[in-house]
């Protein structure tokens, strides 16, 4: 069962991938307005605050549009990624994310990232910035979880 429904994610992903290739064809383009990340893109601020139902409700899209490759967790395992051999961030390392703005967050979860389509108008904005405090949360929630004598990793 579990191997059908890897099978069946692939198949979307790729239908997904399918349907986009021209969107995507145009973002490469030079010179598009919309390919690259401005500066005030990445300086925005997360206007929404974290709370437990704005998290439940964005943790519900996240299992049915990320996990495959995001993991569960935000571990970056998902069996789709392992599947297509790709190396995501582990987001529950504060370390991966502490350099990344909630601006850029929020640019690439609208308008994607590699093989990573965005989620652009399928959801409202203010569900978008509560995807940024969901991959905010995996590390904090990792943490308190670690001995506070373990070491970081390199």
């Amino acid at each position: 069962m579990r191997g059908t429904l890897v099978v069946l994610g692939a198949f979307l992903l790729a239908s997904l991938g399918i349907s986009s290739a021209k969107p995507d064809f145009t973002q490469e383009k030079a010179g598009s307005a919309d390919s690259k990340m401005t500066p005030e893109d990445a300086a925005k601020k997360n206007p929404v605050a974290s709370t437990p139902e704005g998290l439940a409700e964005v943790r519900k899209l996240y299992g049915y549009n990320c996990a495959m490759c995001h993991g569960k967790t935000g571990d970056g395992k998902g069996d789709l990624a392992a599947d297509m051999k790709l190396e995501l961030r582990d987001w529950r390392d504060a370390n991966t994310l502490e350099k990344v703005t909630d601006g850029e967050l929020f640019w690439i979860i609208s308008n994607g990232k590699g093989k990573m389509p965005g989620e652009g108008d399928r959801t409202k904005e203010r569900v978008r910035w509560n995807f940024v405090n969901l991959v905010r949360s995996f590390a904090k929630k990792d943490a308190a979880d670690k001995p506070k004598t373990e070491s970081p990793q390199g």
